[in-house]
């Protein structure tokens, strides 16, 4: 792919997407996404299912590679470099260095089960970025303090709950200290009684001012927490604005209809 290099907004854009597109096959996923994420703000991703909310995550963090369009971490072009006003992709290894700056939170834990949890939260910071492991587990003892688990440091994955595993899930990336954290339904995996452990913990970390993108159907988390909510059908966003706006009076019948099917 070379797609032509544009500048950047002026705006505090910490992300931002320019016509990105992404297909599996025959099937486009992703048609021309240009959407701009500014930094300390929570951006909820709604919709139904294969509207390519999920795949609009992998993309911006280079799990999948973009057919077309350019996604933007401040100023940078994630998987690329400018040469000469255009863009050429990145090596694989210089792409795994961009992405030690945004964390992300599967719907799966993918926790080391042969690790403790203080272990998982150390690993990243100490084989990839490597800082001396002394200051690292100092950090990750303060963060999971931060998620309700300070005294479950010497547990292993399958000694914890559903709920307290997710939550380690997001002490793990934080512990990389990433500038955005992306949450793909962190939820979805969880039995109803646990959600609420973890949407907590989300929206801790959403008043420390982190900018965060998150997939999810708890529209009461959305509209409590989000900054905006952007609505995604058919690969592309059909609206995006104020909570308020998009989820009590949405200007586009497809979001009206959705809205309406999964109060029911």
């Amino acid at each position: 792919m070379t797609a032509q290099l544009e500048k950047p907004t002026a705006r505090e854009a910490l992300v931002r997407l320019s016509g990105v597109r992404k297909s599996f096959g025959d099937h486009e996923v992703l048609r021309g996404v240009d959407l701009q994420i500014d930094r300390g703000e929570v951006l909820c991703l709604i919709g139904p299912s294969g509207s390519g909310k999920s795949t609009l995550l992998r993309c911006i963090n280079e799990l999948e590679t973009v057919d077309d369009g350019v996604v933007f971490l401040e100023d940078t072009p994630i998987g690329h470099i400018a040469e000469g006003g255009r863009l050429r992709r990145m090596r694989p290894r210089m792409v795994a260095r961009q992405r030690r700056e945004i964390g992300m939170v599967f719907q799966r834990f993918n926790l080391f089960p042969h690790m403790t949890v203080l272990e998982n939260i150390v690993e990243a910071p100490v084989r990839v970025r490597r800082e001396p492991i002394g200051e690292v587990r100092e950090r990750a003892q303060g963060l999971l303090e931060r998620v309700g688990l300070s005294t479950h440091a010497d547990h292993y994955p399958a000694q914890l709950s559903g709920g307290q595993q997710q939550r380690v899930a997001i002490a793990r990336a934080l512990a990389m200290r990433p500038k955005l954290m992306l949450f793909d339904e962190p939820t979805s995996a969880l039995d109803p009684e646990l959600v609420g452990e973890v949407l907590d913990v989300m929206r801790g970390l959403a008043r420390t001012g982190m900018t965060m993108v998150v997939v999810t159907h708890e529209m009461g988390f959305a509209r409590d927490v989000a900054d905006r909510i952007a609505f995604m059908d058919d690969g592309t966003i059909v609206e995006i604005g104020d909570p308020a706006t998009v989820l009590g009076n949405p200007s586009h019948q497809r979001t009206r209809t959705f809205l309406t099917a999964i109060r029911r």
